[in-house]
């Protein structure tokens, strides 16, 4: 709980996003007051708040969609709660409602699901102000209104910086890419980069992706990057595997170099520049790569001059491709060093959107996360609601209204958001009690102090919760001001409703919970049969394969990391022990997967890889090997498989015994590979009989 409390994240929202939508909340307010109609500018800054929270990283044509999506949403959702305000039962059943519906959107993903949260939060506002029916409409209308200039000021930009987006999620990629190069991560992690290559696959190929000219440029240097991470893992394993200091030193200066060019390709990219400095520092890189070229045959024992000559393969290799990053970095035009078709290229399957109506039906069961979580939303919506009515609370809306918000679809989630939302709500109160009598009195400095609460809101709300409802108590406090309550009175509704709505949402949790230890083998399942899929690609010489293989892969990969921080969360002895398992398992799932870089490496430079016929069969002993594992995770058995390291070992001497392939970086790459997948493998079968020989896991689930 306390880690909870005090856990920062790393700032996600740029200062000029909070200022743009601040200035959409404060202005409407502002005109307001000056034409003697605070109701209207309360109205259309309700609307901007609400709307402020969908506006996310993306192509211009998808923000202003999902913002277009949540304007329309919060009208329709005042529409109605302005209409059943006055009918209690008939309100109770409108907020049950939109409960089941709003919990039940998480299936179609976050940005959907923070839209159906915003549409029961809207609907809990709108009932409690009690306007007559005959202005409905005109207050769904200056919402929507209000909402609609959030959009306004978000897309703003688009004429005048068209590919922004695309040019912003390819300086993240590159920069990542500098870290890796400096940090060089341990095997036994997530392969870095994962998730913003994805992100950037998004903006470049999914259905909102900008058309132009430009576009070709981008999708080159995406496919640029992947192969500049595929070189920096391969280069970064062999070196901690070397054991001279000399030899290590010179791949430290080829990794420095590169580090140094992805960091001004990052910088030049984000600012639409040429990249001068990345092309000054190739030259030295060339060097370098020269210098570790020449000392392979300066080492001493066998084992490290066999590292040394892959090392200096996937270094001439990686030195290739930073130059062609280089070159293809002038974000206006393509070189096109990579094949033509890549410009048409789709979004990989395992990114592309699923129908929407077919993933709602089926996630109707109550197997079904989405549904339960749908469910213990409209009984708390409807509890709350019921209960602030029938007991007469003054202004309840804040009961049913935080638990909205604060419940979950998991139980570490459900915790975290109620504990930093009342410990937010205090620290807000506070801060507000502070300075709220220094202001009351002027309306300049309200809206001042509105608009500094509302940026530092929006800066914080990622970085920790609970800071970020600070400033966003303190913002509504000043906002019920201009509605003519009393600061006083709206410290105390507040800190009656947040406890509350946050004590209710746990409490249904806790009746009726979902455990994630007990779905967590089906996705660690996924992840190996991708796992699978990706090594057979590159072990059969598909290269057109790898694409798919790797977004899927990497799909798989954080559904299972989502997996385990809900785990984390979860109380029990018996959940710690499946998670410290699951953990393990994974750190050598990483493992398994990071042994196939320097094959995929040199596939992809050279195009095909030697093909002996013991690498088929040892083929065949891996896939076979891979499939029990997977079966035995659904199934939470003890895998029954052969372990490939026989039909490795007859690989192995078929290598050497071929004086051409023994000598070549292709040969040595093939061979230590393969020794590396049939040890992982060993020991995923190893950690999965010895789980099950200590009575880890529960019983079986269904994947859907």
């Amino acid at each position: 709980m306390l880690r909870t409390l005090i856990d920062l994240k790393p700032r996600d929202v740029p200062f000029p996003v909070a200022l743009r939508n601040t200035i959409a909340v404060v202005a409407p307010l502002a005109v307001g007051l000056a034409i003697g109609q605070v109701p209207a500018g309360l109205a259309m800054t309700t609307g901007a708040i609400n709307t402020m929270f969908t506006d996310q990283p993306g192509p211009y044509r998808q923000r202003m969609q999902r913002m277009l999506m949540s304007s329309v949403v919060a009208g329709l959702s005042a529409l109605v709660g302005i209409l059943v305000g006055a009918h209690t039962w008939l309100f109770v059943l409108a907020a049950a409602l939109a409960g089941l519906i709003g919990g039940l959107l998480v299936a179609l993903g976050p940005t959907i699901a923070r839209v159906g949260m915003t549409s029961m939060i809207v609907l809990v506002i709108t009932a409690e102000m009690e306007v007559a029916t005959v202005h409905a409409p005109g207050v769904a209308a200056l919402i929507f209104a209000g909402g609609l200039l959030q959009t306004l000021m978000a897309v703003a930009a688009w004429p005048l910086q068209r590919y922004r987006p695309e040019r912003f999620a390819l300086s993240t990629v590159l920069r990542q890419l500098a870290d890796v190069a400096r940090s060089r991560p341990d095997a036994s992690q997530p392969p870095p980069v994962s998730m913003a290559a994805m992100d950037a696959l998004e903006t470049l190929h999914g259905e909102y992706r900008s058309r132009g000219r430009a576009m070709q440029s981008f999708r080159i240097i995406a496919e640029l990057c992947e192969r500049v991470r595929i070189g920096l893992l391969s280069l970064g394993d062999v070196s901690v595997r070397i054991e001279e200091p000399a030899q290590v030193a010179r791949i430290d200066h080829v990794l420095a170099s590169a580090e140094a060019i992805l960091g001004h390709l990052s910088d030049a990219m984000l600012a639409a520049e040429k990249p001068l400095r990345a092309e000054q520092e190739v030259t030295l890189l060339g060097q370098r790569v020269d210098a570790l070229v020449q000392a392979v045959d300066e080492a001493s024992g066998s084992r490290d001059r066999r590292l040394l000559r892959i090392a200096a393969a996937r270094a001439q290799g990686l030195a290739g491709q930073l130059r062609a990053l280089v070159r293809n970095s002038d974000w206006a035009s393509s070189r096109g060093e990579i094949r033509a078709e890549l410009a048409e290229a789709k979004l990989p399957a395992a990114l592309r959107p699923g129908n929407p109506l077919q993933t709602l039906r089926a996630n109707l069961g109550l197997s079904s996360v989405a549904m339960r979580h749908a469910i213990r939303c409209a009984a708390c919506l409807g509890i709350a609601v019921a209960s602030e009515r029938l007991l007469r609370i003054p202004h309840g809306a804040w009961i049913p209204m935080t638990a909205a918000i604060v419940l979950r679809p998991d139980f570490g989630g459900t915790l975290r958001f109620g504990l930093l939302r009342v410990a937010g709500t205090f620290g807000g109160l506070l801060l507000t009690s502070l300075v709220v009598h220094l202001v009351v009195d002027s309306v300049v400095l309200s809206l001042l102090l509105m608009a500094l609460l509302c940026i530092a809101f929006r800066m914080l709300a990622t970085v920790n919760y609970g800071l970020g409802v600070a400033m966003l108590t303190g913002m509504l406090v000043l906002l019920l001001a201009f509605e003519g309550i009393a600061p006083a009175d709206s410290i105390h509704m507040r800190v009656l409703g947040t406890t509350l709505g946050s004590a209710l949402a746990l409490v249904a949790y806790l009746l009726w919970p979902t455990w994630e230890g007990r779905r967590s083998n089906v996705a660690l399942a996924a992840l190996i049969d991708n796992y699978r899929a990706h090594i057979l690609a590159v072990l059969g010489n598909d290269i057109g394969a790898l694409h798919e293989t790797r977004t899927a892969a990497r799909a798989a990969r954080t559904r299972v990391l989502a997996s385990i921080d809900r785990m984390r969360a979860e109380p029990g002895r018996e959940r710690a022990a499946e998670l410290a398992a699951t953990e393990s398992f994974l750190a050598n799932a990483h493992r398994l997967i990071r042994t196939s870089l320097s094959l995929e490496a040199a596939l992809r430079d050279e195009g095909a890889l030697p093909q002996p016929p013991e690498l088929s069969a040892f083929a065949g002993e891996v896939d076979a090997a891979l499939d029990a594992i997977a079966d035995a995770l659904r199934n939470r058995t003890s895998p029954q498989l052969r372990s490939p390291r026989a039909a490795e070992r007859q690989l192995a001497r078929a290598l050497a015994d071929d004086p051409a392939l023994a000598a070549s970086p292709a040969g040595i790459a093939l061979a230590d590979t393969c020794d590396r997948i049939a040890d992982s493998i060993d020991t995923l079968a190893h950690l999965l009989r010895q789980a099950r020989e200590r009575g880890i896991g529960a019983a079986p689930v269904a994947a859907g």
